[in-house]
């Protein structure tokens, strides 16, 4: 089975496909982004503007042909945190219906985490236990625990590296004030949150994933991409540390220069770690594994999992009687 997944986040507009089957690994076929920056793209009233609004019904539209021309089945499409977020969501997204065809499913940010956690533990197994996972998108900070497929804990907060390199920083690269307020700002979002992941127990793994994860990993030592999937990654808490004493006085522009830093996401690479690094700090982390599947994977493998006489609503993580 060819599985298309179209994910409209809150920096790009990402078509992935796999060829799959339910107990197979998904193969993956394609993969193609068009960067929007939805997330900055946000207005002082909250509104997503009319020129992102078109970009997007584009962005969709060329998605669908692509998915077509290679011959997927079905296309999953979702959209994050800079569509749920925006005030005239429901406008854009009928426009996306009315233009492309395309109904988008907005996740909340709990089934975020939900089905990102899925496909960590997909990944890992068993094996791996109680698992804790993290995620730093554009717009939101996913957080959960368990020790099944479905988390324990479920929690997602606009704590995202586009939104804070919105909202916090007015300079490229950040002034030192402008870094030290954030990391402050930070501790206060993050004051509760050993408490309430405690009250989920004691994880046996920590993992991070998708993209700044990735990239922080990559800039403090972790094998490039080139070395495969399968390739063992870590982030350490003292690594990211003299990381940010490092990027953090440079401009967008030399930073989309580093080995691993993608020219799309270079501005926000700042934010993104200092948002690591105090949710780390917040959890005692000295260290995370990063795994290579995330959101678009958990679909997929939620997809897969529908069958034997019982219905499963897709993109929410629960199931309910045919």
């Amino acid at each position: 089975m060819r599985l298309g997944v179209l994910d409209v986040g809150s920096n790009t507009v990402h078509l992935l496909v796999v060829d799959a089957h339910r107990g197979a690994h998904p193969t993956p076929m394609h993969s193609e982004k068009t960067v929007l920056r939805l997330v900055e793209q946000i207005d002082a009233s909250g509104e997503l503007d009319k020129k992102a609004a078109d970009e997007l019904v584009l962005a969709v539209a060329a998605a669908r042909d692509e998915a077509a021309r290679l011959g997927c089945e079905e296309v999953m499409s979702f959209a994050t945190s800079a569509i749920r977020d925006a005030v005239n969501a429901a406008e854009v997204l009928q426009r996306v219906v009315d233009e492309t065809g395309i109904d988008l499913r907005v996740l909340s940010g709990e089934q975020e985490a939900e089905l990102t956690f899925l496909a960590v533990r997909r990944w890992f197994g068993w094996s791996a236990g109680r698992l804790l996972v993290l995620d730093i998108g554009g717009g939101s900070l996913e957080i959960a625990m368990g020790v099944d497929e479905e988390p324990e804990l479920a929690e997602s907060l606009p704590l995202g590296a586009g939104r804070l390199t919105r909202t916090r920083f007015t300079n490229d690269p950040p002034t030192r004030a402008e870094v030290i307020s954030t990391m402050a700002w930070l501790d206060e979002q993050l004051s509760d949150l050993s408490e309430r992941v405690g009250l989920a127990g004691v994880p046996d793994r920590v993992v991070a994933t998708s993209k700044t994860f990735r990239t922080l990993a990559r800039l403090t030592g972790a094998a490039p991409s080139s070395a495969g999937p399968r390739v063992s990654r870590v982030l350490t808490h003292a690594g990211l540390r003299q990381l940010i004493a490092f990027i953090s006085r440079m401009s967008s522009e030399d930073l989309a220069q580093l080995e691993g830093v993608s020219p799309s996401r270079a501005h926000q690479l700042v934010a993104g770690a200092l948002v690591a690094e105090s949710t780390m700090r917040a959890l005692s982390l000295d260290s995370v594994e990063i795994c290579p599947w995330a959101l678009r994977e958990g679909v997929i493998l939620q997809r897969l999992d529908r069958s034997d006489g019982t219905e499963q609503t897709l993109l929410t993580g629960r199931r309910r009687d045919a």
